[in-house]
């Protein structure tokens, strides 16, 4: 991808956002956040996940 192909995608993306209404944007942004994992896997993975399964099973 040349360098004017990506300046172009780049402007229509933003031009595409700027057009939504202000409570269309705030609407996806709070989605985003909510379909985000927790920190902590984020951060380490399928580590922690594996561990709580772990000492769940044996309590």
């Amino acid at each position: 991808m040349s360098t004017n192909d990506y300046v172009k995608f780049v402007t229509q993306q933003f031009v595409r956002y700027m057009d939504q209404p202000k409570e269309e944007r705030k609407k996806q942004r709070e989605k985003r956040k909510r379909e985000k994992p927790p920190l902590l896997y984020y951060w380490f993975g399928m580590i922690p996940l594996s561990l709580q399964l772990l000492f769940r099973k044996k309590s």
